[in-house]
């Protein structure tokens, strides 16, 4: 099973266009194509035509099994209306996270306007993603997006699972830090760059990957995620190929951390007993 815990519905193209269906239908044709059994939509902090509301993309993947929501939150536009409304989505299983954009944003992420965020995400037992490391655009402000950010709410609110989204690019080492440190805190390494990985960047990022899982950082803590569409899910497969990992560790990263992270409706359990051999008798025993 491969599940890609990051990737995007926006049209980055033309954001006065919404193409919402049709990248959904562009998104489900790479998942078959890659073999990706389940995605995870992250929603923007910011909604215009090409940038699908939660709302609006939850009304078109209700009921997927492959498709789930982690919802987009603006530091400086969210309201109770809106986390009521995602507390409704979490509680029928079609949102399963929240999401933060500090540095797209000029927030931190222990700003204590965020106390209703972090609430809810409590009472739900629902992760938080944070946006980690470089912009996506040049206008936005680095210094509220560094990982080391993340270890004062991660101390402040020890009930409550972060993820350090982009393996905090380029301050890695700083991310493997506050991963190490805190039992609440996870990383993913989606979004390490545009498009495919090209042969120079793809041997740097091997070597930084390797160092973070002798350095401390266990792979039970780390999740496997692309960006697509900003970054290739075809790359991304040949890239954790490449990387040599010991099969039962590439498990845990392709698909059984997000399971236990995002507390999906999915058996990361093999078959055993005589159920696992003869699977019609799950019903009776």
């Amino acid at each position: 099973m491969i599940i890609d815990c990051h990737v995007h519905v926006n049209n980055y193209e033309n954001e006065n266009e919404d193409l919402l269906q049709e990248r959904l239908d562009e998104l489900q044709k790479t998942m078959r194509r890659n073999r990706v059994d389940i995605s995870l939509i992250l929603t923007s902090y910011k909604v215009v035509p090409g940038r699908p509301s939660t709302k609006a993309v939850v009304e078109k993947i209700r009921g997927s099994k492959s498709l789930y929501v982690v919802a987009g939150l603006s530091y400086l536009n969210f309201t109770q209306y809106e986390l009521d409304e995602i507390k409704e989505f979490i509680q029928e299983g079609t949102v399963v996270g929240l999401k933060l954009y500090p540095g797209y944003e000029p927030f931190y992420p222990a700003d204590k306007k965020l106390t209703p965020v972090y609430s809810l995400a409590a009472e739900m037992h629902v992760p938080i993603m944070i946006h980690c490391g470089d912009t996506y655009t040049p206008k936005g402000k680095l210094k509220y997006s560094h990982p080391l950010n993340i270890d004062e709410v991660a101390v402040e609110h020890p009930d409550i699972n972060f993820l350090i989204c982009h393996l905090g690019n380029p301050w890695m080492r700083d991310t493997m830090e506050v991963v190490y440190k805190n039992s609440n805190v996870y990383t993913d390494i989606s979004g390490l760059v545009l498009g495919n990985f090209s042969d120079r960047f793809e041997k740097f990022m091997h070597k930084q990957l390797q160092e973070m899982m002798v350095w401390g950082v266990e792979p039970s803590k780390c999740l496997y995620g692309t960006d697509w569409p900003i970054s290739s899910m075809e790359s991304y497969l040949d890239f954790m190929d490449s990387l040599g990992i010991p099969q039962r560790d590439k498990e845990k990263m392709m698909f059984e951390n997000a399971v236990s992270f995002f507390r999906l409706p999915v058996s990361t359990a093999p078959p055993s007993g005589i159920a696992g051999k003869f699977p019609f008798l799950k019903s009776i025993i």
